[in-house]
């Protein structure tokens, strides 16, 4: 096999717009081995990234010694990437933790499971006995277990101990990606499919170094690009890549100017009539603050703020405008960037504009990073609830008592979620004082380490860790517990595009490692957690029993798996969600109101005259027009109230996926570049209305106001709900504060927010 480190994305085997992709098997094996040399192969998934490449795991005496790529799926046709073949290495290393370790005398020793799991089960019955006993527990896991690990863990949580302190580090990575598809389309998961890639004919790349970060994408988009009729390529990245470099037009905009040329890409795509006015009409909300917004960014003015030239952004938007078949993807240039979710919302709109959703080639991925950071979202092991519920809608709070058979009153919902950054300010605090982290590395990967690690070694904090290896983390716990990893135990996990797979157990893990599920499992058995009718909250003891719980809490929502089993995942390909009985084999593209094709040519030939404003459309004439100055404060924050309102009128039904018009938010230009006297600056600007993408403009659409209740205006907001710049503004009015990695509004002093009986006023609450 060629060096796939030297060439990371191998031979090429080139196909054609609506062909389908050509099988190419990659595999690696320990040393001299032969295929004919393994014992077993088992089947799985990759774990180290997010694009879910589907692989068999070889095993010879008991031990894993390498992969092969399954030509069956649909994701990958057998190909694998760099960490695909090389990751599965780190399973053998020698210094993996093979016992549970517990601090004894200041240092960790090895001790046996009773031990360990006895000392976290004495304290936790020590803090529920107290005052406030649900909110001294705080969870932070990962975006690399399985699904039934997560929705085990999200059970305990918010059933068992019924707290609402519980993130995953996906919320330094890709929570943009979630928050701005809801913000969109009022769910959560991806509209489009890894197959439009097969039909598109024309890839914009925003902030998305897909070359080295999904890098079996990578191949696909190469071999069309390679075969006859290749897709044209943007790619907006201030580097130059691997990306770039093939990209038929690269922006290499200034950093943190992303929402600046996202508003003159759409200024040309409106202005030159590039856009579908017929489903606009029909599917979108919001188009005539849009156009009024993003009409202030000329070409000459997004070129001063992003420093490129202004006949490339022309030309960037020409391509956008003349595309039939247009796919985007983003990542991290966008999401860790400023302003990230109106921008990632932006390029949700340019879709909307152009009616390019939910048919082949037409497509958006708001990409994750880790490889089961969707699961993470979808199962309630972060902020959200199990089956992308709504903590602030009572229907879903009670389907969830009756699912799990509680009182309403125990699953969290009298206050926003708790993010991650908020969870260790309580633990600094004094409120939480259990912390279980599992399969990930705070201690390494959170902002002001010195601080983070100072909170984990206060002595009032209980730190459960549960990992592989004896991380800067696990040196800092109070009891450390030895996990299982990928080919170690049995799961399922979902990727970017929402192809489900199984993974098998191949090997045994290390000494006494366990699997995460089973690490669950005990704690839930050991506290005893019980319905109301005194049966065990958690009924489930495998892998497959707890994947059955699960479609019974999908049912009916928009990541609906109760068509899916254990065998039909077996042999072939991956699935993707939702599937059901009326859709067995799942569903490749969330839309059910795909539009027309458009015309042949959507873009004007040489010395053709643009079109016409639509009938019915307003616009501003002329160029070179004086731009009226942005509104004062007092309009300004009173948008922000009522676009509040409209979002949290929408949330509170949860997005019961995509029923109506979607929302064409309009958003605020680059902050650094207003146009206005310094002294009408009141702070950033509300990001205009944010509504739910709803087939049905019926009842199910309609936007709600909040119902009354003391100060329901001034209640803590979910900031990962609403973009950046609306939270400020709220919180600027409610003189409260926005908490930091995208969490709530602090609400002001004298306010009193609702809280569960016997919470503990440091976590937030008023008595």
């Amino acid at each position: 096999m060629v060096d796939r480190i030297a060439d990371p994305w191998g031979p090429r085997t080139p196909y054609g717009a609506g062909q389908e992709w050509p099988v190419r098997v990659d595999t690696f094996l320990d040393g001299d081995l032969r295929e004919s040399d393994v014992d077993s192969w088992a089947q799985s998934a990759s774990v180290l990234h997010s694009n879910g490449d589907a692989v068999d795991i070889a095993v010879r005496d008991g031990r894993i010694v390498g992969v092969r790529g399954r030509a069956v799926d649909r994701v990958n046709r057998g190909r694998l990437d760099p960490k695909d073949l090389y990751g599965w290495q780190a399973n053998n290393s020698p210094d993996r933790l093979t016992r549970p370790l517990v601090r004894e005398g200041g240092r960790l020793v090895e001790t046996d499971w009773d031990t360990a799991m006895g000392r976290i089960v004495a304290r936790s019955n020590e803090l529920l006995a107290g005052p406030g006993g649900w909110g001294h527990f705080g969870f932070y896991t990962t975006g690399q277990l399985f699904l039934e690990e997560y929705y085990t863990l999200g059970v305990i949580g918010k059933a068992g101990l019924g707290t609402p302190h519980m993130d995953g580090n996906t919320r330094l990575c890709t929570a943009t990606a979630a928050s701005a598809l809801k913000a969109t389309f009022g769910a959560d998961g991806q509209p489009g499919s890894y197959t439009d890639v097969d039909h598109c004919d024309a890839i914009a790349l925003w902030g998305h170094n897909v070359a080295e970060t999904q890098t079996v994408l990578w191949m696909r988009m190469l071999d069309r690009r390679r075969g006859p009729n290749p897709p044209a390529m943007l790619a907006v990245d201030p580097r130059s890549t691997a990306v770039t470099r093939e990209a038929d037009v690269h922006l290499p905009i200034r950093n943190g100017t992303n929402v600046a040329l996202m508003n003159g890409l759409l200024r040309e795509i409106i202005r030159n009539g590039w856009y579908d006015e017929e489903y606009v009409a029909a599917h979108t909300l919001g188009f005539d603050e849009l156009s009024r917004r993003v009409d202030g960014y000329p070409p000459e003015r997004v070129a001063d703020i992003c420093d490129v030239p202004a006949a490339d952004v022309r030309r960037a938007a020409e391509l956008l405008g003349s595309s039939r078949r247009l796919l985007s993807t983003v990542l991290q240039g966008f999401y860790q960037s400023n302003q990230a979710t109106a921008a990632a919302c932006q390029v949700n709109n340019l879709h909307l504009l152009r009616g390019m959703i939910g048919r082949p080639g037409a497509g958006i991925y708001q990409m994750n990073g880790q490889p089961t950071a969707q699961n993470t979202r979808e199962t309630g092991a972060d902020g959200d609830l199990p089956g992308l519920r709504n903590w602030d809608n009572p229907e879903h709070i009670e389907e969830l008592a009756r699912l799990w058979n509680v009182e309403p009153e125990v699953i969290p919902h009298w206050a926003p979620p708790t993010h991650a950054m908020q969870i260790f300010r309580y633990a600094e605090q004094g409120s939480i004082k259990l912390l279980w982290i599992s399969a990930t590395n705070p201690a390494v990967s959170l902002p002001d380490l010195a601080r983070i690690r100072r909170i984990l070694r206060r002595p009032e904090l209980f730190v459960v860790v549960q990992d592989l290896f004896l991380t800067e983390t696990a040196e800092l716990a109070d009891v450390v517990l030895p996990g299982a990893t990928w080919g170690e135990k049995t799961g399922t996990f979902t990727n970017v595009d929402r192809t489900v797979h199984l993974s098998e157990k191949a090997v045994d893990p290390p000494g006494e490692a366990r699997a995460d599920l089973d690490i669950f499992l005990d704690y839930a058995r050991r506290m005893d957690f019980r319905d109301r009718d005194g049966g065990p909250l958690i009924p489930w003891t495998t892998p497959e029993e707890a994947f059955e719980a699960w479609k019974e809490c999908s049912r009916g929502r928009p990541c609906d798996y109760t068509g899916l089993t254990y065998d039909r995942l077996r042999g072939g390909s991956g699935i993707q969600w939702p599937c059901t009985e009326a859709r067995p084999d799942g569903t490749e593209r969330l839309s059910d109101h795909a539009p027309r094709p458009l015309p042949r040519s959507a873009a004007p030939r040489p010395g053709q005259p643009r079109r016409r404003v639509p009938a019915g459309r307003q616009r501003a004439r002329g160029g070179a027009r004086r731009l009226p100055p942005l509104p004062a404060a007092g309009g300004a924050l009173r948008r922000a109230r009522r676009a509040v309102a409209a979002v949290r009128g929408a949330l509170r039904r949860g997005g019961a996926g995509r029923a109506g018009p979607a929302a064409l938010g309009a958003v605020p230009g680059h902050p650094q570049r207003r146009h206005r006297p310094p002294a009408r600056s009141p702070g950033p600007l509300p990001d205009g209305r944010r509504v739910r993408h709803l087939l049905d403009r019926g009842g199910a659409g309609r936007v709600r106001r909040p119902g009354p209740g003391p100060a329901r205006g001034r209640q803590a907001l979910r900031g990962r709900d609403l973009d950046t710049a609306q939270v400020a503004a709220y919180a600027d009015e409610a003189g409260g504060t926005a908490g930091a990695g995208g969490g709530g509004v602090t609400a002001p002093a004298g306010r009193r927010r609702r809280c569960r009986p016997g919470s503990p006023v440091s976590a937030g609450c008023r008595p």
